[in-house]
């Protein structure tokens, strides 16, 4: 019996040598089972699990405006006697809407290389000229909707001021939204320094704020550069 059990357990050994690979570890700890959510060196950081947060709210932001282009364009005729987009669109002024958050696309851009180099200097000039940038885009957008409102335009006139002043005003909100975050970063970054949660965030609102302006390339296209031609 004793000598049957010896070849067993030396049969076994045998077997599960034979599965492992060329120059493993015996000794080594093994790799995590598949689906238990642990990696070989255990769960995911909170920096990855952020960003994956941060990812998925960019996507859900993007569907809403998908849905909001979308009545948009099923709206756009339902003027009920009242102006169509041909009789409020001032594309001049919207050009240099256009340019100041193309330029503060850049000029975010430009501070994030700033990051990158650990310059704060530059990186709160860029920063703050993104800033400005983007309060001046703001700040046309709502003397237009003023104007507008001023002129008999308000969203209660017809389906089509409503899609308008949805998709265009919700745009502007994400961009106010987006100021004061920037505000708030630039006041972290001056206290804290480039401490690597102050980078990552640096990182998303990177992603926001070129977001927003690919959004705006849309906008411009279809709303007003189409309006003004229909």
């Amino acid at each position: 019996m004793t000598d049957l059990s010896t070849f067993s357990t030396s049969r076994e050994a045998l077997l599960r040598r034979r599965e492992e690979p060329v120059g493993h570890d015996p000794h080594a700890p093994r790799e995590a089972v598949p689906g238990s959510g642990h990696g070989a060196s255990g769960p995911a950081s909170k920096r990855v699990i952020v960003g994956y947060g941060f990812w998925i709210f960019l996507l859900s932001d993007i569907v809403m405006f998908s849905c909001f282009f979308a009545a948009y364009a099923v709206l756009q005729g339902a003027t009920a006697g009242g102006p169509s987009a041909r009789d409020i669109v001032d594309l001049p002024r919207v050009g240099v809407e256009t340019g100041a958050l193309l330029l503060s696309s850049f000029t975010c851009g430009l501070s994030f290389a700033a990051t990158n180099v650990r310059n704060k200097l530059w990186t709160q000039a860029f920063l703050a000229i993104t800033a400005l940038l983007g309060l001046i885009f703001v700040g046309l957008e709502l003397q237009e909707f003023i104007e507008l409102a001023m002129a008999g335009a308000t969203p209660q006139r017809s389906a089509f001021l409503t899609a308008f002043y949805t998709l265009v005003g919700c745009h502007g909100l994400h961009v106010s939204v987006g100021g004061l975050w920037l505000a708030t970063m630039m006041a972290q970054l001056q206290v804290k320094g480039f401490r690597p949660e102050i980078v990552h965030r640096l990182i998303c609102f990177n992603l926001f704020w070129h977001a927003l302006d690919i959004v705006w390339v849309g906008v411009f296209s279809i709303v007003y550069l189409m309006g003004a031609t229909a």
